[in-house]
């Protein structure tokens, strides 16, 4: 027997000392949770061919780890310019139409990358990005919102690292679909390049490098547009909070810049996603550079961090029912600091692993820090939800920093940057995660 408890930033009753156990997913919205939950697996796929991406274009295109980066500059700064207008459609118009609009431009991106490959311009394949991280902002803001208020407020960060469990089962089905089908294991040294060159054969065998892009994104798009159509077809259920000018008048909490552990949420997933995400982009170049490793197989040690990184939510989905959220994100950031240090330090194949058991205790940061965040923000959840996913920039920020060091130090060297920030992280588990008495808003209960 189910119990209804209001969402979160409403009044919880106390539910643990009445004996009674509440459901992590309410009854009824099981469907629902299971069609939105798949989007946190679709999201993952175009994250993480993103880092495939990048060594394909330092081949086909021929440029710098610096101007490879710029695919995550790109990429990111789709999510920073449309989050906040994806929270403002959403407290409109609801979440589904914030799913569906989502989908349809992750979609139409990736289609797009069949005619940028067909001209072979990199600025195409630039603003094809773009596009899809345009709609990833839309089903980021509105998936991770949304499941943190679809069941009872006490659960919200273990119902968030379940449903972001499948993040990661995405990510590892990108790098070896990537690994796969976007790498040809085909790696020329300066001798070929020069022999091909003489035989006029050379500008044939970059453009078909760069054809490979094209049918894993075609039929990626594809499946999404799909999604697309079964969302459209589903009821949603309101979430019990009303997001209308009105209600947000009568919320007399205070504004979103005077939370402290909302404010500071948003620079921990700042720091935190420029510290994934830079690690992740130049793991197969560390791989290549310090190990006699060839790219697929590089491609390949990358799946194992990501698998790590899918068992990394699960654990940590479990660990949170007998551990604090902050306690934990603190922990796991700490170690983080530590390992990568040590890639830095030791390089070679020490380095490699420590940067696969970086992915475990990277696994539980972004739902955590979101479901934190957005805690006790009431009518305000939307639009604070849609400032935590603008901060993914750290993605494009970062990573470029993180290629410029690796081009002048090494690769190795530049992971001080992911390191500095998962400290960066620590602190704010440490000394501002938790909203004070006068920052939640309390709703009358039903």
């Amino acid at each position: 027997m189910s119990i209804s408890v209001g969402p979160i930033g409403s009044e919880s009753r106390p539910l643990q000392n009445s004996g009674v156990k509440t459901p992590l997913i309410p009854h009824g919205r099981m469907l629902v949770f299971f069609l939105v939950t798949a989007l946190f697996f679709l999201w993952g796929i175009p994250n993480n061919l993103n880092d495939i991406l990048i060594r394909q274009f330092m081949k086909s295109f021929e440029i710098s780890r610096l101007q490879a980066g710029l695919v995550q500059s790109a990429f990111y700064m789709g999510y920073f310019l449309l989050a906040l207008p994806a929270g403002e459609i959403m407290r409109r118009a609801g979440y589904k139409a914030g799913i569906l609009i989502g989908l349809c431009l992750y979609g139409a991106g990736c289609i797009l990358f069949w005619p940028a490959a067909l001209v072979a311009r990199y600025w195409f394949f630039l603003m094809a990005l773009f596009i899809i991280a345009s709609g990833l902002a839309f089903l980021e803001t509105a998936a991770s919102s949304f499941i943190v208020q679809v069941g009872p407020v006490e659960s919200a960060e273990r119902r968030l690292n379940l449903s972001q469990a499948f993040n990661p089962v995405g990510s590892i089905t990108a790098v070896l679909v990537g690994a796969r089908f976007i790498f040809s294991g085909v790696e020329l040294d300066k001798a070929q390049v020069a022999a091909m060159e003489a035989a006029g054969t050379y500008q044939h065998y970059l453009r078909s490098e760069t054809l490979r892009v094209v049918a894993p994104y075609v039929v990626l798009g594809s499946v999404v547009l799909f999604w697309a159509i079964l969302i459209g077809r589903t009821p949603f259920p309101h979430m019990g909070l009303d997001y209308s000018r009105e209600a947000a008048a009568e919320d007399h909490g205070p504004p979103l810049i005077r939370r402290k552990h909302f404010v500071f949420a948003v620079v921990a997933q700042f720091l935190y996603v420029g510290a994934q995400v830079s690690a992740w982009s130049y793991m197969i170049p560390y791989v290549l550079a310090y190990t006699k490793l060839q790219e697929r197989a590089a491609g390949y040690l990358l799946t194992v961090a990501l698998v790590a990184f899918t068992l990394g939510r699960f654990v940590s989905t479990w660990l949170l029912r007998f551990i604090p959220a902050p306690r934990l994100l603190c922990a796991y950031a700490v170690f983080n600091a530590a390992i990568c240090t040590t890639a830095v330090v030791h390089p070679g194949w020490m380095g490699v692993w420590c940067l696969v058991t970086n992915s475990f205790f990277m696994s539980m940061m972004y739902p955590t820090i979101f479901a934190l965040g957005v805690k006790g923000l009431g009518s305000r959840t939307k639009r604070g939800g849609a400032f935590i996913v603008m901060s993914i920039i750290g993605g494009a920020a970062l990573t470029p920093i993180m290629g410029k060091i690796s081009d002048m130090a090494g690769v190795a060297h530049g992971y001080l940057v992911p390191a500095a920030a998962f400290v960066g992280v620590a602190l704010y588990a440490w000394l501002a995660a938790e909203p004070s008495p006068g920052e939640q808003v309390v709703a009358p209960a039903s």
